[in-house]
């Protein structure tokens, strides 16, 4: 049996997604910037796929942007952002949680002068909603807080957050990394008081190498990609029609489903769970970091096994036929302890000893049951606790 327990990564593109993709390529092939005909209908389709995203999170079509990801997407709103408003105020605010593609440019615009305060987490991995009321000032220019924790699942609340930024300094701009929200959750720019949200198709069905940018119409963006007038000035480049179409369809899937696919994850989230504590009875090594209650989203299991080095379970467990990730899948290869565990308290050893099963649309029970199987197998073979008992 082969068992893809790795969604959070990226997902297997839907059949009615790639049929339509296919499509595009060999009907509407045509530059949406060219000036024919065949140029404009894909240029139609373009602005219908771009509808279908603004009316999912209440925003005008032309306030959407087409990227390759969301990690430009995250890069464009952030980099844009601070760069067009520097002169207005130097202080800007995340998360020690967030993805590479935030926390790492948030890195870069430190090096450069900004004031950056990076706020901790709980052993949730939920910031102090106090604590961040009090930072808030008339020098922040920007706050960027994901909605969905990649590793750990954990779901900050946006709405509270972005009403506090907005009610304490109404220039702060709110930019939202929603890739592992988006499919999830329903969000409204407006209503959360969002000005940028980042979201990548791969994640929801989709097709790789496309993504969405939200931008809040009435805030400036120095583009960070040039050479052409495409998108407002905004992206230069050929636009992606069949992955934009793409994600287009997957998105209205995802939606028009969107509580029926919440309730199957978490349903089989909290089935794998008690599967894994029953499992701990026998031998008293598995911590699980991921809850299954509002607190955490519906797909993401964050488990350690102690004694037990994730690469070596890992491994072992792909030998079965079974696909985990070692925490975050985007820094598979990277050494350097997860800063997310590190940050919800968990010791190297165990940090080290932390696999991710991230659920989707297409998991079943049964899958779940073989993965406890062999699970239970591997325990007594690969613990070091275990062994010297």
């Amino acid at each position: 049996m082969n068992v893809y327990f790795d969604n959070a990564a990226t997902t297997m593109i839907d059949e009615i997604v790639e049929k339509e993709i296919n499509n595009i390529n060999h009907i509407l092939y045509a530059n949406p910037s060219a000036m024919h005909r065949a140029g404009y209908l894909a240029e139609e389709k373009v602005k219908e796929s771009s509808e279908v995203i603004a009316n999912i999170i209440n925003c005008d079509k032309s306030e959407i942007i087409w990227t390759s990801g969301g990690t430009e997407s995250n890069n464009m709103a952030i980099r844009g952002y601070t760069s067009a408003y520097k002169r207005v105020g130097n202080k800007i605010i995340t998360t020690m949680i967030e993805h590479a593609s935030v926390f790492k440019v948030f890195q870069m615009l430190e090096k450069e002068g900004f004031e950056v305060i990076y706020i901790d987490v709980d052993n949730n991995g939920h910031i102090d909603i106090e604590y961040f009321r009090e930072i808030i000032d008339e020098r922040t220019i920007l706050t960027s807080i994901m909605y969905v924790n990649n590793e750990i699942g954990s779901v900050q609340k946006i709405e509270d957050i972005g009403n506090i930024i907005k009610n304490k300094n109404s220039k702060c701009a709110f930019h939202v990394d929603f890739v592992q929200g988006f499919a999830k959750y329903k969000v409204d720019v407006k209503k959360s008081k969002i000005d940028f949200l980042s979201i990548s198709s791969h994640k929801f069905y989709g097709p790789k190498g496309v993504g969405v940018l939200y931008k809040n119409k009435n805030l400036r963006l120095n583009p960070i990609i040039i050479g052409g007038s495409q998108q407002n000035d905004m992206r230069a480049g050929t636009l992606n029609v069949p992955g934009i179409v793409g994600t287009g369809v997957a998105s209205h899937l995802a939606y028009n489903n969107i509580d029926l696919e919440y309730n199957n994850l978490k349903n089989l989230k909290n089935y794998l769970i008690t599967k894994l504590i029953d499992i701990n009875k026998l031998y008293d090594i598995i911590i699980i970091n991921s809850k299954c209650d509002d607190g955490f989203a519906p797909h993401i299991i964050s488990i350690t096994f102690k004694g037990i080095r994730s690469e070596i379970l890992l491994h072992a467990l792909e030998e079965k036929g079974i696909y985990v990730s070692a925490g975050s899948a985007c820094s598979t290869h990277d050494k350097r302890i997860s800063r997310t565990l590190k940050s919800i308290g968990l010791e190297d050893a165990l940090a080290e000893s932390t696999i991710r099963i991230s659920l989707g649309k297409y998991n079943k029970k049964e899958e779940i049951d073989y993965f406890i199987d062999e699970i239970n197998q591997l325990i007594p073979k690969l613990s070091i606790s275990l062994k010297h008992k």
